[in-house]
């Protein structure tokens, strides 16, 4: 008796050990209809300490001339205000999902002109439209910049990140709500972040465990039908359980992903090449320019004269071939890579060709 109520008691103790690869719902899939929407707006950043727009930029005077009129202040026709502190700067933001009027949310301010800095800049109140044209934020606050720029009177500087971007924490107030059909219909559709046939059928297969026969039915590799009640709370609550179901994901094909710009290279675990042989030899073209200079003698009545030297050259670079048994790690080999001081492109062609080559078991993304 007792070796049959063990198996319950564990079970009791320690609940139901879950799937390797569970994660919960709303890590894996979007609610169609639930989703963000983009604003844009344009306006100036004042206050700057002679970091503004200079005059090359006329938009920026049109702007502070305009400015000035609605506030009753009438500038000559024929003058230009000439201003260091002011910057012209278009701003973009995200309207998350059923926000409500009177919420905030953050603002990115980037400047369109030739200023130097946007720090210590404040932005004025301005506002912030969707792509129908309709008003659906106002924004204003002091500009938050994370970096920075100096230069000196002979011409020298150095710039740490972006100092021409900057955000407005919670800078732009919601004054219009955008419309959401959550609730218009009988179904709610999950659409999946990661395409899979597995996950989708999984999702659907773990529904209708959970809430019986018939609530789910997997439409494709990256669509899920849910049948959910129609009235506003019942639905938030329903939604609010589905959210914690856990699903066992199906495995995600395997991913290399590689940034051009910096050489990084981004792996999943255990991805190893088949048997290969690369090479990869490179051309180098090195030119230098100097000039001479002819100086008369004296008395000849000749002139000083200037004349230009090229120096081109061309080197190539020695291919070696190296042997790639099978089941070396992709690892290794962009270590090897980056080992012999190979540069970005080089790493990049050798993981395309042996892709090409069908030794690359992975989809390589660059970036």
């Amino acid at each position: 008796m007792f070796r049959y109520l063990l198996p319950l008691l564990l079970t009791g103790l320690f609940g139901v050990t879950a799937p390797l690869l569970a994660q919960p719902l709303n890590q894996l899939v979007d609610v169609q209809g639930v989703r963000g929407n983009q604003l844009v707006g344009y306006s100036l950043v004042v206050g700057l300490d002679g970091t503004g727009d200079r005059n090359q930029v006329k938009f920026t005077n049109q702007s502070v001339t305009n400015m000035l009129r609605q506030f009753g202040v009438q500038m000559p026709a024929k003058i230009d205000p000439k201003v260091k502190n002011v910057a012209a700067v278009a701003l973009s933001a995200t309207l998350p999902p059923m926000y409500a009027r009177g919420q905030t949310i953050n603002v990115t301010v980037s400047s369109m002109g030739d200023a130097k800095s946007l720090r210590g800049g404040t932005l004025l109140l301005t506002q912030l439209r969707g792509a129908d044209g309709e008003v659906y934020a106002l924004a204003q606050g002091n500009v938050v910049v994370g970096g920075v720029k100096a230069s000196g009177d002979s011409g020298s500087s150095i710039t740490i990140n972006t100092p021409t971007v900057g955000t407005v924490p919670n800078g732009a107030t919601v004054e219009r709500e955008i419309p959401s059909d959550f609730v218009e219909s009988n179904e709610v559709y999950l659409n999946l972040k990661r395409p899979s046939f597995k996950t989708a059928n999984n999702i659907a297969v773990a529904l209708n465990q959970r809430f019986g026969n018939g609530t789910a039915q997997a439409k494709s590799a990256t669509n899920v039908s849910v049948n959910a009640p129609k009235e506003a709370s019942a639905r938030v609550a329903f939604m609010s359980m589905l959210e914690e179901v856990q699903i066992d994901a199906g495995k995600q094909p395997a991913r290399v992903v590689f940034n051009a710009r910096t050489g990084t290279v981004v792996m999943g675990e255990g991805i190893v090449v088949r048997a290969a042989a690369v090479s990869h030899g490179s051309l180098t073209v090195t030119i230098s320019e100097s000039k001479n200079v002819s100086q008369p003698g004296a008395l000849s009545g000749g002139r000083t004269a200037v004349t230009p030297e090229s120096d081109i050259g061309v080197s190539r670079g020695e291919g070696q071939m190296v042997m790639v048994p099978a089941g070396t790690s992709l690892r290794s080999i962009v270590n090897t890579i980056n080992s012999l001081g190979a540069s970005p492109d080089d790493t990049i062609a050798i993981l395309q060709a042996l892709h090409e080559a069908g030794a690359l078991d992975a989809e390589l993304v660059v970036i």
